[in-house]
């Protein structure tokens, strides 16, 4: 069973869950974690973390979504082989999709009409672009 070395940070405005999928993500990619490495189980990770098994179970889904891991029921969660380029701007579409609607739930369960969010959306795109341009 693959160590992982994630740690997540209660005080980030990022959620446990994405802190977890996007530390995964990191571990796969720098080859710390390797195709057919097992992850620990949702329980197993929620009770190392000190954090609740529905967060873990989110970000893992998440992670199968997007064909990061495979989680075989009865055997356990791997790492998959690297999909081929267009199955993985695929997988990375449906991801977009799925964060986009769990943001547009919270946004409206919140109160948020669509023009706030829209006005709001564009504000934030606008400055990470502006901070694109200045690191190239």
């Amino acid at each position: 069973m693959a160590d992982l070395r994630i740690h997540i940070d209660l005080r980030s405005k990022t959620p446990a869950y994405l802190q977890i999928l996007e530390q995964v993500r990191g571990l796969v990619a720098s080859g710390a974690l390797r195709p057919g490495d097992q992850l620990p189980t949702v329980r197993q990770l929620a009770a190392d973390l000190r954090i609740n098994f529905n967060t873990v179970a989110r970000a893992y889904r998440l992670l199968d979504e997007t064909g990061v891991i495979s989680t075989q029921q009865g055997r356990g969660t791997y790492v998959v082989e690297a999909p081929p380029p267009a199955r993985a701007r695929k997988q990375r579409q449906v991801a977009l999709e799925t964060l986009s609607r769990e943001f547009q739930g919270a946004a409206a369960r919140l109160g948020f009409a669509p023009d706030e969010v829209r006005r709001t959306i564009e504000e934030i795109l606008d400055r990470w672009q502006a901070e694109t341009r200045k690191g190239d």
